[in-house]
């Protein structure tokens, strides 16, 4: 076999070809046959990686210093991983991801030259905007990324572009994202618990830079910039059966009188839950329907529940029904378009009836629908909560309220009781 030699080392073996173009016979195009060779030297054992003529036809090499035989197999797996990956357009594991993020920067500039993995971005210099753009894209790209998610990413992105107009990136400090928190408190006019919920969010953008390897800390994360919602029993609202019969009467359709009794009597969540309920989840027959919730889909059940159809309910999904088009699939259909604000509509409908509107629209119709099943099923909280699709424990910090009529029920109790211990006495 002119031309070539079988050089072999314990139970592994490599070929070595002595001419520069010819490929070996078991060879196809495409093949990844990445090999590890093992080196004895002074310092002690040391391995590198060979590439295949179907991953580089120069078939270099990539050495690992000093290395466990366990660390070299898997860079030899991971290499390949990506070699593949650039092949096919395919994404990259998260644990490759890891591994690469890990990696020493002589190793990283290596595969970096080989084109196996991407120049590192460390020190590239991006703005604020130009970042927050960027990271826009990739979620949008991403098909696991829900739209509503996107759009509330959209929110902040447009606040925090408005505060850090022309910033870099890497220069926004632990008291310039503090200075944010005030600003749109102070300034913008949010609450404190929906500020809050912005500095969560900008938090995720500086968590993908420093993933991306742009900046090493995250200013928005620290002592002082809590993020956890705080219940403000202030913002809560009782919308009693008095009220919520004004507002059904105003609402201009079938479908609008669908969707509040939905909110108000189903305890649904809007608009994520109500729009995508579909006719094919309503059962007429057994009093029943299936509600699919985006916010709890990653959960062991799917975020999929069964909500009994209450005595309110029925006669809007039959009137729903009734003046649905042949081939409807959901059950709203006129109000399914991005730029219809249901919570502005709904506010609109409350003022033709001649009533105040109340804080947290949609959020209230729940709280009350909840508060009303605890006592309608004495206090069954276990059943309550999987029909609003939520934990005991947010239910009580969150939802459950105490109403005007709890409060003069129990002062009668208590007038029954001081009766009765007179009565025992003078008895007595």
């Amino acid at each position: 076999m002119a031309g070539r030699g079988l050089s072999v080392r314990g139970s592994q073996f490599q070929v070595y070809w002595s001419f520069h173009n010819d490929r070996p016979p078991f060879y196809k195009p495409g093949d990844i046959m990445a090999s590890i060779v093992k080196k004895h030297t002074k310092t002690g054992v040391r391995y590198h990686i060979q590439l295949s003529p179907g991953e580089n036809k120069s078939r270099p090499k990539i050495s690992f210093g000093k290395v466990t035989a366990k660390q070299a197999d898997t860079a030899k797996r991971n290499i390949e991983n990506l070699i593949k990956c650039n092949n096919t357009g395919a994404v990259t594991s998260p644990l490759v991801q890891d591994w690469i993020n890990g990696l020493s920067d002589g190793l990283r500039k290596r595969l970096e030259v080989l084109s196996i993995i991407e120049p590192s971005n460390k020190g590239q210099s991006y703005t604020v905007c130009e970042w927050l753009s960027k990271y826009i894209r990739m979620r949008q790209a991403d098909k696991g990324t829900k739209a509503d998610t996107v759009r509330k990413l959209e929110n902040v992105a447009k606040r925090l572009s408005v505060f850090f107009k022309t910033e870099k990136l890497n220069e926004i400090n632990i008291f310039q994202a503090k200075a944010f928190k005030n600003y749109l408190v102070t300034t913008v006019g949010l609450s404190e618990n929906t500020a809050r919920k912005y500095i969560a969010m900008s938090r995720q953008f500086f968590t993908a830079a420093i993933e991306s390897n742009l900046i090493e800390v995250n200013p928005f994360k620290g002592k002082g910039q809590p993020v956890t919602i705080r219940p403000n029993k202030k913002r809560f609202f009782y919308i009693t059966q008095e009220i919520a019969l004004k507002v059904l009467e105003t609402c201009p359709d079938a479908q609008w009188r669908l969707i509040f009794g939905l909110a108000r009597w189903g305890g649904l969540r809007c608009p994520s839950e109500i729009l995508r309920l579909k006719w094919q989840d309503i059962d007429f027959e057994h009093s029943r329907f299936t509600v699919h919730a985006s916010k709890t889909e990653h959960q062991a059940d799917g975020g999929i529940r069964m909500v009994p159809m209450f005595l309110e309910l029925r006669p809007l999904f039959q009137d729903a029904f009734d003046n649905a088009k042949e081939g409807d699939i959901y059950c709203i259909t006129r109000y399914r378009d991005n730029s219809v604000n249901l919570r502005t509509q709904l506010s609109k409908i409350i003022k033709r009836a001649g009533l105040d509107v109340w804080p947290k629209l949609f959020q209230n119709c729940r709280s009350t629908r909840e508060t009303e099943l605890f006592k309608m099923t004495g206090g069954n909280v276990k059943a309550v909560c999987s029909w609003i699709g939520n934990t005991p424990a947010v239910a009580m910090q969150h939802y459950a309220q105490v109403t005007e009529a709890d409060i003069q029920e129990a002062a009668k109790m208590t007038l029954l009781n001081d009766a009765e211990n007179m009565v025992k006495k003078k008895g007595a």
